[in-house]
C-alpha cells in the first residue's frame, strides 16, 4: 500500500487495524504489569533504570533492565526476520505469520507462568516470564511499525503524544487570520485522528488487560492469542489454499506424463 509511505493516512481498514493492535498492546502491557509487577513495553524507562541502578550500585536491577531491553530487541528482530523470510518465499501472509507466532508465544507465556507459579518462588516466576513478555512486546510493536513504514507503533505512545502536539500547534497557529500559511506546512487531520484513536485504544486495552489478569490470572493471554490468530487467519489461509492448488496441479501433471 503506497499511501503508507506518506504522512496522510486515511485508509479506514488500516486505521482499524492500528486501533486493534494498540488495544492488544495495551492489554498485554497492563496485564503483564499485574502479572509480573513490571511494564514490558517501556524500554526508555528500562534504559534510564540501567543508568540509575549502575550509579546506585544495584547490579541485579541494572542487569534485569538490560536483559529486558535485549529481549525486546530480539523479539523485534524475530518478527522482522519472519516477515522478510515470508516475503522472500512469496507468501502473502508475512505479517499474519508473525502475528500467529506471537500468539503461540503468548500461550507459552501463560503456561510457563502458571507452571512456575506452582513453585512459589517469586524471583523464579518473575525472571523468565518478564523476559518472555518483553520479547512478545517487541514482536507486537514490529508488525505495525513495518506495515506503516514507522508511522504507527502499537506499544509506544510517547511519539504519538508528541505528533499530536505538533499538529495542535499548527491548528492553533492557523486559527489566527493574521498568521499567513506556510506552503510546506499543513495540518494533517487524518494523522491526528489516527493517533488519538490509537492512544484511546491502548488505554482501553490496558484497562481490560488489568481486569482480565485479576479475574482469571495468567489465562488472560488466551483472548489476546485468539484475536491474533483471527487477524492472521485470512492471509495464512490464502497461502495454504494457493500452495495446495499448486501442489495438486503439479501432481496432476506428473500423473499425465507417460
Amino acid at each position: 500500500m503506497h499511501y503508507l509511505h506518506e504522512d496522510n493516512i486515511s485508509f479506514a481498514a488500516f486505521r482499524r487495524l492500528g486501533y486493534l493492535m494498540a488495544f492488544l498492546g495495551g492489554a498485554i502491557n497492563a496485564g503483564g504489569f499485574f502479572a509480573v509487577q513490571h511494564y514490558t513495553s517501556h524500554m526508555s524507562g528500562e534504559m534510564a533504570n540501567i543508568a540509575d541502578a549502575l550509579y546506585l550500585g544495584h547490579w541485579k536491577s541494572a542487569l534485569t533492565s538490560f536483559l529486558m531491553v535485549l529481549s525486546f530487541i530480539f523479539g523485534a528482530a524475530h518478527s522482522s526476520w519472519t516477515i522478510l523470510w515470508a516475503k522472500r518465499q512469496r507468501f502473502r501472509s508475512s505479517f499474519g505469520l508473525s502475528m500467529w507466532l506471537e500468539a503461540i508465544y503468548m500461550l507459552a507465556f501463560g503456561m510457563l507462568a502458571t507452571l512456575l507459579n506452582e513453585f512459589g518462588d517469586t524471583y523464579l516466576l518473575w525472571s523468565p516470564t518478564v523476559m518472555t513478555l518483553c520479547f512478545i512486546m517487541g514482536m507486537h510493536n514490529t508488525v505495525m511499525t513495518i506495515l506503516s513504514n514507522g508511522v504507527v507503533r502499537s506499544t509506544h505512545m510517547t511519539g504519538f503524544t508528541t505528533d499530536i502536539g505538533i499538529e495542535l500547534s499548527k491548528m492553533l497557529y492557523y486559527s489566527r487570520s493574521d498568521n499567513p500559511k506556510l506552503p510546506d506546512v499543513t495540518v494533517n487531520r487524518p494523522r491526528v485522528k489516527l493517533f488519538c484513536g490509537v492512544m484511546v485504544s491502548f488505554v482501553l486495552g490496558g484497562y481490560l488487560g488489568a481486569v482480565g489478569v485479576h479475574a482469571i490470572g495468567y489465562q488472560f493471554v488466551w483472548p489476546v492469542a485468539v484475536v491474533l490468530f483471527a487477524i492472521g487467519f485470512t492471509s495464512i489461509g490464502y497461502d495454504v489454499k494457493l500452495r495446495l492448488r499448486i501442489w495438486l496441479s503439479r501432481r496432476r501433471k506428473k500423473r499425465r506424463r507417460p
